[in-house]
């Protein structure tokens, strides 16, 4: 494998499926090193067989970015696999069905993963790379919902959150050469929306939501990450980028 980020090291947490799979076998095929990060079990195991199936190099290491001590131990895995860390996606996330205004514990936990997570990944990815003094590229995923609203407060409120992390750190860390950068998807086609498929008339609503008419697949919203990392966005930072088949052009 050869491209855009040969010689580069790319951490990927919540790689195990869906946007984080994706986006983890996008940076493999344009020649970076690969971290897979999520929860312990065989998803992400399985995200580096498919990697390796293509000739591209990754590791596997286990995360709760819930956990800013095991944030930590996965950073220190990654200089310990590959030595640096130049790019990262922080996409690991949940979308709790029980997200509801009378259940604080649904609350609290989404706020804990989707947002004091993504806090914990910048603070030590940014840790590392100013360390290496070679600057570096953070992704962060918000979503639609990080710029418009729904009935799930504590979704809503971590990826508005999301952004707005996002800008800070953009700002705090531009003259260090790290760009943050978010990526706001739409519906996207991962196991977590295949539910749908049993309930067509859901589907077609959602579906009717998109002026594209259909759900965006996984290696869409890969492709923007990667630009958002490459030398292409080399003066992009601070951006949530909204990629929603039009969904908030309405």
């Amino acid at each position: 494998m050869a491209g855009q980020f040969d010689g580069k090291v790319a951490l990927v947490t919540g790689a195990g499926g869906g946007i984080g799979r994706a986006t983890a076998i996008a940076f493999a095929r344009e020649g970076a090193r690969v971290i897979v990060a999520d929860l312990p079990g065989d998803a992400g195991a399985e995200t580096v067989s498919m990697i390796a199936g293509e000739s591209g190099e990754a590791r596997f290491v286990p995360v709760d970015v819930s956990d800013e001590a095991s944030v930590d131990a996965l950073i220190a895995g990654t200089v310990a696999a590959f030595g640096q860390l130049d790019v990262a996606f922080n996409n690991a996330g949940i979308n709790l069905e029980a997200d509801v205004w009378d259940n604080p514990l649904a609350f609290d936990r989404t706020l804990a993963v989707n947002l004091a997570g993504v806090a914990a990944c910048i603070r030590a990815e940014v840790r590392q790379m100013t360390a290496q003094g070679t600057g570096g590229a953070i992704v962060n995923t918000s979503s639609i919902n990080g710029i418009i609203g729904s009935p799930q407060p504590g979704y809503v409120a971590a990826k508005h959150g999301v952004i707005g992390l996002t800008r800070s750190a953009a700002l705090t860390y531009a003259r260090a050469n790290i760009r943050v950068n978010a990526v706001c998807p739409g519906v996207v086609r991962t196991p977590m929306s295949a539910k749908f498929d049993d309930i067509p008339e859901i589907r077609a609503t959602i579906e009717a939501m998109t002026p594209m008419g259909r759900f965006a697949q996984p290696e869409e919203i890969a492709s923007a990450v990667l630009w958002l990392c490459s030398d292409g966005a080399s003066f992009v930072t601070g951006h949530p980028l909204v990629v929603d088949g039009g969904a908030t052009a309405q």
